[in-house]
C-alpha cells in the first residue's frame, strides 16, 4: 500500500509540475507578445486559396489525391502494427513482404505516371 501511494505521490507530482510549467508559458507569451491585430492574420485558412471567393469554387483535385495517399500508406502503417507485435502467425513475415511489395509497386506506378507531381 506504501508503494501505491509512493507511485500515486509522484504521478501527481510530475502532472503538477506539467501544468506549472504549462502555465507558466502560456503566461509568460500572453504578457510578453505584442498585440497588434491583423484582421488577415485572425481569419479563417482554407487550404491555400484566397478566403474571399465564393463558397462554390473549384477545388483541385490533387488535394484528393495526396488525401487518398495518405489514407493508403496510413493504413499500411496499421496493417503492420501487428508484425512489431509479435502477434503474426507464422509465415507472417512473408506475408507482410509480399504487402509491402504489392505497396511499393502502387506507389512506384503512381510515381512515374506523374500522380505526385504538382506542375
Amino acid at each position: 500500500m506504501v508503494d501505491y501511494l509512493n507511485n500515486c505521490s509522484s504521478l501527481k507530482v510530475v502532472v503538477l509540475v506539467g501544468f506549472g510549467l504549462g502555465g507558466v508559458i502560456f503566461g509568460a507569451s500572453a504578457l510578453l507578445a505584442p498585440s497588434v491585430f491583423n484582421f488577415d492574420k485572425s481569419g479563417s485558412y482554407e487550404c491555400g486559396f484566397d478566403p474571399f471567393e465564393d463558397a462554390r469554387s473549384r477545388f483541385d483535385v490533387r488535394f484528393y489525391l495526396v488525401a487518398l495517399l495518405f489514407i493508403i500508406f496510413d493504413l499500411e502503417v496499421a496493417f503492420l502494427f501487428p508484425l512489431v507485435g509479435g502477434s503474426f502467425p507464422a509465415g507472417g513475415v512473408a506475408i507482410a513482404v509480399v504487402f509491402l511489395g504489392v505497396l511499393t509497386l502502387g506507389f512506384v506506378y503512381e510515381w512515374s505516371q506523374g500522380a505526385l507531381q504538382w506542375s
